[in-house]
Order: C-alpha cells, then structure tokens, then sequence
C-alpha cells in the first residue's frame, strides 16, 4: 500500500512537472491532430488548409499517406500545391474527383477551373478563419466508435480491431509490397523507479504506420540502439512526433508503461 501511495504522489509530480518540459495544453476532441497547411496558400491569395487526421484516419493508414504518398511528418514539411495535386500528387491521389469511398465520391482538389465562381469548392479545404461547415461533424460521424480519455477521445486501436473502421493500406495503382515478418513485442525498462516498463507492441504500430514510418530515419532497425528520454518525446522527437500530435496523447501514460510493478 505504501509503494502504490509513493507512486501516485510521484506520478501527480511528474504530471505537473512535465508543461515546464514541453506538454501543451491538450485541443478539444475534434480539433486534436488538426494540422494547419499554408506553404503556399496565402501567397496565392487563399485561405490556409485546415486538415483534419481524425477523418482521415477513419479510412485510411498512417502508412498510406506518410510512406506512399510522401507526407512528411511535421507540418509544413511537405511542398504541397495545386499543380502537384492536379497532377495526382499528394491531396490529389484520392481527391481526383473519379475515386469513391463508400458510396461517395471523392471531391477533386484544386481543379483546373479557379476563380470566384469556384471559390466555395476550395474553401472545403483552405478554411481557416472562414465559416465553412464541414460535411462531416466529428461528434456525429465518431458516435458509435468505442472511447478513451485522451486526444480525439476515440480508441482507433479497438475501432480498428473490432471491425468499427477498415483501413484501406494501398491505393490502386500503386505498388503493394510483400509483407514483412512483424517482430515480437518487446520491453523497454523504464529509469524512473517509480513507473512501470514499457511493453511495446510492433504488431499495432504495424497496422497503422508500416515499418517504414519509423525506422530507419526515427529509430535505428538494431534494438537498443537508439536512446532517448521523456523530455525529448515531450519536446516533439522518437515516439513524441506522432503521441501528442495525432496518435494518443503522452498524458496517457498507463498505455505504454504497462508492466505491472
């Protein structure tokens, strides 16, 4: 009982701690993995791209966007723009105005008609700071998905495993890979006496993101050989550049360090 009251009082430490080494204040549910997108958008005299992950993520892997169609992984990163996307790149690989997920049609992006008359089309995307409603509402279209505390407030790895979602991991006309062996799950020890070791699991990273997202440019392919600590993850680095962004937040520590003490 002693430990178990030491561990608490030192977890509620770390948790007030941890805004001084980097934790933000965490968005609302439909906002949190929001990205803003403005490369170029201003210049070009639109609004800046809002993109949301949660719809995204709804239908399709991480693996399928980051890895095949060439998203970087921080924002701003990737040089996106209209030409690209007319040409069915980025954006335009599924907004082509031909593919159909379910039974709607995908809206084409940038299309080559622009001017006033074609305004409202583009401000299904470059949106911020206008009042657009969306065609899809986070609450109602995330109603029957089973949830969690954190982020978006929505367990995606449940959703997924129950069947609630299914992710498309290859566009036609690209290559589908062989698939790889998916290693064994694997302990991470924990230098804090008082949390608990990480198990990892590279089955349900694999699902989502591929082997490809994070190896070898975040961690190196040999276990162990990459080091890192909880203020680097806060501050955005290794497990930190999708947990806190998109993925569930680092708050929910419980869903790493789960080795029972």
């Amino acid at each position: 009982m002693k430990r178990l009251f030491i561990a608490t009082a030192l977890g509620i430490v770390f948790i007030c701690v941890l805004p001084v080494q980097g934790m933000k204040k965490q968005p609302p549910p439909d906002v949190y993995g929001r990205v803003i997108i403005n490369n170029y958008s201003t210049k070009a005299g639109r609004a800046p791209v809002v993109f949301d992950h949660w719809l995204h993520r709804s239908r399709f892997t991480c693996r399928l966007c980051h890895v095949d169609l060439g998203f970087a992984m921080e924002p701003g990163g990737t040089r996106i723009n209209a030409s690209g996307n007319m040409s069915g790149q980025y954006c335009g690989a599924c907004h082509n105005g031909k593919m159909v997920v379910g039974d709607r049609r995908v809206f084409e992006a940038c299309s080559r008609k622009t001017g006033p008359e074609q305004a409202m089309p583009c401000e299904r995307c470059h949106s911020l700071g206008k009042n657009v409603k969306k065609e899809n509402d986070f609450y109602a279209f995330t109603k029957k998905y089973p949830k969690e505390l954190f982020g978006n407030e929505i367990d995606w790895e449940k959703a997924e495993a129950d069947g609630v979602i299914r992710l498309t991991d290859v566009l036609e006309g690209y290559v589908k890979r062989s698939s790889l062996p998916i290693p064994k799950d694997f302990e991470l020890k924990s230098s804090g006496s008082w949390m608990s070791d990480i198990k990892f699991s590279h089955k349900k990273h694999a699902v989502w993101s591929g082997c490809e997202s994070c190896h070898p440019d975040i961690f190196n392919v040999a276990k162990g050989a990459t080091r890192y600590t909880m203020v680097q993850v806060f501050d955005g680095e290794y497990c930190g550049i999708c947990h806190g962004t998109v993925s569930f937040p680092l708050l929910d520590c419980r869903r790493c360090h789960r080795k029972p003490v």
